[in-house]
């Protein structure tokens, strides 16, 4: 697929939802850079940078990394060159006032999203893949009561974002049931419509 150049797209959805696995298979298709906060915070970490040392004491402490602070890494890293031709952000905005951050971050440099993906899971096939994921990984934070909490603060601060873009007519919903290679033939095909309309 010839790609839209400085392809811009975020992927929203709940745990579980596997918004890792496919915004990591489209940017290799697309052709673009793929960001997730978690990766933005170790390689400030590991590189000692004022903004790392300053995420890893929360990190350390047990704490989410604050608002601003996350606005700040994710600003530095969308400012390096490999970003110029696009970029795939998992795990940010997860907030409407990390959305307006990244509005004022993209509006500075003249730029806006192309689309914002939902990977749409019901929360029996969501619960079901992550106390597997849990059992297979050892992970503490999926059993079935946190899997529930974790649902819930999607559903309060996460899910808003969803009526925000599609309110700006930038929400691409796909249907995140399916198996992976179907979900990721679908984003592809969505991907190459909506580029395709555009040129």
């Amino acid at each position: 697929m010839p790609r839209k150049p400085e392809m811009r797209l975020v992927f929203i959805g709940p745990p579980g939802a596997g918004k890792g696995t496919q915004a990591v298979r489209l940017a290799a298709w697309c052709q673009v850079v793929h960001l997730s906060t978690g990766d933005v915070f170790r390689e400030n970490i590991r590189a000692g940078t004022p903004l790392g040392a300053a995420a890893r004491e929360h990190l350390d402490a047990g704490e989410l990394v604050p608002d601003a602070l996350t606005d700040a890494l994710v600003a530095d890293r969308l400012a390096e060159a490999d970003c110029a031709s696009g970029f795939i952000l998992d795990g940010y905005p997860r907030t409407l006032a990390q959305a307006d951050a990244l509005d004022h971050v993209l509006a500075e440099s003249s730029r806006e999203l192309d689309g914002v993906i939902e990977l749409h899971v019901g929360d029996e096939v969501l619960i079901d893949r992550l106390l597997t994921r849990g059992r297979s990984s050892g992970r503490s934070d999926d059993t079935a009561p946190i899997i529930r909490r974790r649902l819930d603060r999607y559903r309060n601060d996460t899910h808003p974002l969803v009526e925000l873009y599609e309110r700006r007519g930038r929400l691409i919903r796909i249907d995140g049931d399916a198996d992976p290679d179907s979900v990721q033939r679908r984003l592809r095909e969505d991907i190459e419509m909506r580029t395709t309309s555009k040129e």
